[in-house]
C-alpha cells in the first residue's frame, strides 16, 4: 500500500473500544548530568536535576492508546502504596477506565526506575534501570475477580489487547477463561508475549506480536532471515491455533504469516534509532486499534511498523499521537504531490506540527509564471520558520482579480511547480480573494509577503496579530514581475506577426479558449 493510500486509511480510523489485560508498572525516571567517575568507586556520577513518573507495562499500552484516540479499558493489579495510587491517578489523567483495577494488599506495585544520564547536558542515555517487583502469580480469589471484570465488560469492546510483562496477572487460567469470552463474543485477542518457551496460555487467541528473541525461545527456530521468520509464525499458528502470528524484526520490520505458512515481510525505514524503550507497547496499541477499526492485518502492521519508528526516536517510554503519525505518513510520501494539501488536511497537519514544537509560516499568491523574484521571496519566507505553506489562488480567483487573460498557468501546474521548489512544504488552493478563511483555520505563526508593504499593508495581518502572530514583508528583485513578462512577450510575439498566440491572448488582444489559461501572481 502506498504512503497516500495508508494516510487515507489511516485518517478514516474510528475510535475504537479496547480493553487492556495485563501487568501494571510504574516507570519512573531520574535525569542528570553524568559528570564524572566516582572517586568512591568506578561508577558513574549523576548529578539530578529532575525526576518524573510514567506509566508502563500494559498502563503504557492503555497509554499509548489514549494517544491513539481509543476508548480504553484498563484490568490489571496495583499493590497498596502509594506508587499504585500514583499509577491510578495516572491513568484517570490520561482518559482511561480504570474501574477494573484491582489492589493486592499482599504485593507492592511494579516499579521500573530508569537513571538517564547526559554528557556534557546533551546526548542523554540509560544507564542504570532497578526493579521493585513480585513475579509469583496472584491468588485464586484474585484470578476469580479479574475473569469476572473481563467476562462483563468485554461485549462493549472492539478488541482485546494482552500486555504479559510476566509478573503474575496473566495466569494460565486468566488467560484461557478471558481468551474463550472473546471468542464466544466476537472480540478479537492480539497478545504481546512473555520471553519463554511455553505460549500454550495464549492458545485461541487471534494473533500474537513475539519479538524475534521471543519468536525463536518460543519455537525452537533461530530467526535470521524473512523465511525463518515465517517457519516460526507458522509453527505459532499451529501450535496455539492463531489466525496470524506477526513476528517483529527490529530493524528488520514485521513478519505478517497465515496458519499455511505463506507469509509477507514488512519492512521499516532505517533510522538511527535512540531508545527502543516502549516500542512493543506501541505495536500493540497500533495493531490493536487498527484491527478493530476493521483495517486489514497488512494495513495494521504498516502502521504499526510507522508508530514504532516514531517511538524509538523518543527517550523512554512516550505517547505517540494520531498527529504525529499523520505528519510522518505525508512526510515519508514521494515530494512532489505529497505537498497538495486541501484545507482541512492542512489544518490536522498543522496541528501534528506544532505538536512537535515547529512553527508555520503562510504566505500566498498567483504564482503565475514562476520567476527568479518569486522564489527568492519563497526562499526568504521559509527561513522564518519550520514549514513553509503557500495559499494559491484558484484559476477563478485569479481571473477576478488580474482580468481575463489570466492565468497563463493553469491552478494544477502552477501548485505543481511550487511543490517542487525545496523550500515550499505545503500548497493549498483557496477561491476566496483573499486568504482570510485560510488563515482563521491554519493559524499561521508568521504570515509573509514579498514587495514594499508596510506590516500593516499585508492582506490577512489583523487575523494573524489577533492571535499573536507576527507579520513579514521581504524583499524584492527589482524590474520583475509577472504582469511585466506577460507584457513583454505579447510584445515580442507582435513583433512577428498579429495573429501569433501566446496562451491567453493573442498580440491582437483576442482571447484565447478557456481551457489554454492559467492563473498568475504578482
Amino acid at each position: 500500500m502506498s504512503h497516500a493510500d495508508l494516510l487515507r486509511v489511516f485518517e478514516q480510523l474510528s475510535q475504537p473500544r479496547v480493553m487492556v489485560l495485563g501487568d501494571l508498572i510504574l516507570d519512573r525516571y531520574t535525569w542528570g548530568n553524568a559528570e564524572r567517575v566516582s572517586q568512591e568507586a568506578p561508577v558513574i556520577l549523576l548529578r539530578a536535576d529532575r525526576r518524573e513518573a510514567r506509566l508502563g507495562g500494559a498502563a503504557n499500552v492503555c497509554h499509548m492508546l489514549r494517544g491513539l484516540e481509543a476508548e480504553t479499558t484498563c484490568v490489571g493489579i496495583v499493590g497498596s502504596d502509594g506508587d499504585g495510587s500514583l499509577l491510578r491517578r495516572h491513568l484517570i489523567d490520561s482518559g482511561v477506565d480504570e474501574a477494573a483495577v484491582l489492589v493486592d494488599r499482599t504485593r507492592p506495585t511494579t516499579v521500573k526506575e530508569r537513571f538517564i544520564g547526559r554528557a556534557a547536558n546533551r546526548h542523554p542515555h540509560q544507564i542504570l534501570r532497578v526493579d521493585s517487583e513480585v513475579r509469583e502469580a496472584v491468588c485464586q480469589e484474585l484470578e476469580d475477580q479479574l475473569i469476572a471484570r473481563v467476562v462483563k465488560r468485554l461485549r462493549d469492546h472492539d478488541v482485546l489487547l494482552v500486555s504479559d510483562y510476566d509478573k503474575g496477572v496473566c495466569t494460565p487460567r486468566v488467560l484461557r477463561e478471558s481468551i474463550e469470552a472473546a471468542n464466544r463474543a466476537g472480540v478479537r485477542v492480539v497478545v504481546d508475549p512473555i520471553r519463554g518457551s511455553d505460549y500454550s496460555r495464549y492458545r485461541g487467541a487471534t494473533t500474537m506480536t513475539p519479538n524475534r528473541l521471543e519468536a525463536e525461545l518460543a519455537t525452537g527456530i533461530k530467526i535470521n532471515t524473512a523465511d525463518d521468520a515465517f517457519r516460526a509464525g507458522e509453527k505459532l499458528c499451529r501450535t496455539l491455533g492463531l489466525a496470524m502470528a506477526i513476528v517483529t524484526l527490529d530493524r528488520d520490520g514485521m513478519a505478517l504469516v497465515s496458519p499455511d505458512g505463506r507469509g509477507e515481510l514488512f519492512p521499516t525505514r532505517a533510522r538511527s534509532v535512540y531508545d527502543i524503550t516502549g516500542a512493543g507497547d506501541m505495536v500493540l496499541a497500533m495493531i490493536g486499534v487498527a484491527l478493530a477499526a476493521g483495517t486489514s492485518p497488512e494495513t495494521a502492521i504498516q502502521l504499526g511498523n510507522v508508530a514504532a519508528g516514531i517511538e524509538v526516536e523518543k527517550i523512554g517510554v512516550a505517547q505517540v499521537s494520531r498527529d504525529e503519525i499523520r505528519a510522518r505518513l505525508l512526510a515519508d510520501q514521494p515530494v512532489g504531490r505529497s505537498k497538495m494539501v486541501t484545507i482541512d488536511e492542512l489544518e490536522r497537519v498543522a496541528i501534528a506540527h506544532r505538536a512537535r514544537g515547529e512553527s508555520i509560516v503562510f504566505t500566498n499568491g498567483c504564482f503565475d509564471l514562476l520567476h527568479v523574484g518569486h522564489v527568492s521571496y519563497l526562499q526568504e519566507a521559509a527561513q522564518l520558520g519550520d514549514k513553509l505553506v503557500v495559499g494559491l489562488n484558484s484559476d477563478d480567483s485569479v481571473r477576478r482579480l488580474k482580468g481575463p487573460s489570466r492565468p497563463v498557468i493553469n491552478e494544477t501546474d502552477r501548485a505543481a511547480i511550487l511543490a517542487a521548489l525545496a523550500c515550499v512544504d505545503y500548497v493549498v488552493l483557496f477561491d476566496k480573494d483573499t486568504p482570510h478563511e485560510l488563515l482563521h483555520r491554519l493559524r499561521p505563526n508568521v504570515l509573509v509577503k514579498g514587495g514594499t508593504y508596510k506590516p500593516s499593508e499585508v492582506v490577512g495581518h489583523e487575523v494573524v496579530e489577533e492571535y499573536g502572530g507576527r507579520v513579514c514583508v521581504t524583499g524584492m528583485v527589482e524590474g520583475i514581475s509577472t504582469t511585466a513578462i506577460v507584457a513583454s512577450l505579447a510584445e515580442n510575439q507582435t513583433l512577428r506577426g498579429p495573429h501569433t498566440k501566446f496562451h491567453g491572448a493573442t498580440a491582437s488582444g483576442e482571447t484565447a479558449p478557456a481551457n489554454a489559461r492559467g492563473t498568475a501572481s504578482k
